[in-house]
């Protein structure tokens, strides 16, 4: 009998935890002929989400739980529940219930029909705000076209994955990741399905702007040079056109003996280019950073507890 492990990174997630398990309960005494495992990745919450996986466990053996040391972000929550993970296919779910677990059938269907990669698109996205939505569509639009392999758009980790996929992915250990994009990366055969995602059951969401923005940078960072190319051409450019007014001013004044007038202009000018210099100084140090903390091979996070009775 094939195992499924359903992956779950909690963070803060106290207020929800009651009202996922009752969903996941039910599904899994509905679907028969698979063995369950839930795979809860405690990642360093502070309210009360531990205690309450606990209870969980000690009335469901079907349920182990991870417990990292601190909180080291759901990318690297997610890579330890991949480590131990123990299923046939494995499929993420947020505590929050914005994705539905009644979809797990529909995936596992097209899992048994041979698919390694059945993924979840998001019809819409829930209760967010209109620049939320705008910014992520721009984020996703920036990043398939400067990638070399296509990033799925509207897509988040909710998604079935074949042992296969699991594997792959543990090998990928760098310690800054964007996971969406290593689900993009590795390939396999991809199945889509369609849903309308639901709003949070309970609690707040612990994403916030400045969150996104950090997750954005480092997709566009982790997976394209495009930023260093981008900066490179405006050098290249800017050179260009300062070089042309170099022989405008030059000629007219030779030609004309016009004077060189335009004091705003050249200040105007001079911090355009610094502002310039800076950009570009400061894409080449995203890369540098990222460099630097791949050279010093850190664990991508430290296990305090891993407790399973199956």
């Amino acid at each position: 009998m094939k195992k499924v492990t359903i992956l779950v990174p909690c963070y803060n997630e106290a207020k929800s935890l009651h009202f996922l398990y009752a969903e996941l309960k039910a599904l899994m005494d509905e679907v028969k002929g698979y063995n369950w495992e839930v795979l809860f990745v405690n990642d360093g919450s502070r309210d009360n989400t531990l205690e309450i996986i606990r209870d969980l466990q000690s009335r469901d053996k079907r349920i182990c739980f991870v417990d990292l040391s601190r909180n080291f972000g759901k990318e690297n929550a997610m890579l330890a529940g991949f480590d131990y993970a123990t299923g046939d296919c494995v499929v993420i779910l947020d505590a929050d219930l914005q994705d539905p677990p009644s979809l797990i059938p529909s995936m596992l269907k097209e899992w048994e029909e041979g698919y390694d990669d059945v993924y979840a698109k998001r019809m819409n996205r829930g209760k967010e705000s209109w620049l939320r939505k705008r910014l992520s569509l721009l984020f996703y639009t920036i990043l398939q076209h400067s990638t070399k392999f296509e990033i799925l758009k509207n897509v988040g980790d909710f998604r079935l994955l074949d042992r296969r996929c699991i594997d792959t992915l543990k090998e990928l250990r760098e310690s800054e990741r964007y996971t969406k994009g290593m689900f993009c990366w590795i390939g396999f055969r991809k199945k889509e399905i369609v849903f309308d995602r639901n709003d949070r059951v309970a609690g707040e969401s612990n994403w916030n702007y400045f969150s996104l923005f950090n997750l954005a940078v480092e997709g566009i960072v982790s997976f394209t040079t495009a930023p260093l190319r981008f900066a490179t051409i405006l050098g290249v450019i800017i050179a260009f056109a300062s070089f042309v007014l170099m022989l405008v001013y030059l000629f007219k004044t030779i030609l004309f003996g016009d004077e060189v007038q335009g004091f705003p202009t050249l200040i105007t000018t001079i911090l355009f280019l610094g502002g310039v210099q800076l950009l570009a100084i400061g894409v080449l140090g995203e890369y540098v950073a990222r460099i630097f903390n791949e050279t010093k091979k850190r664990p991508v996070y430290v296990i305090r507890e891993y407790v399973c009775e199956q």
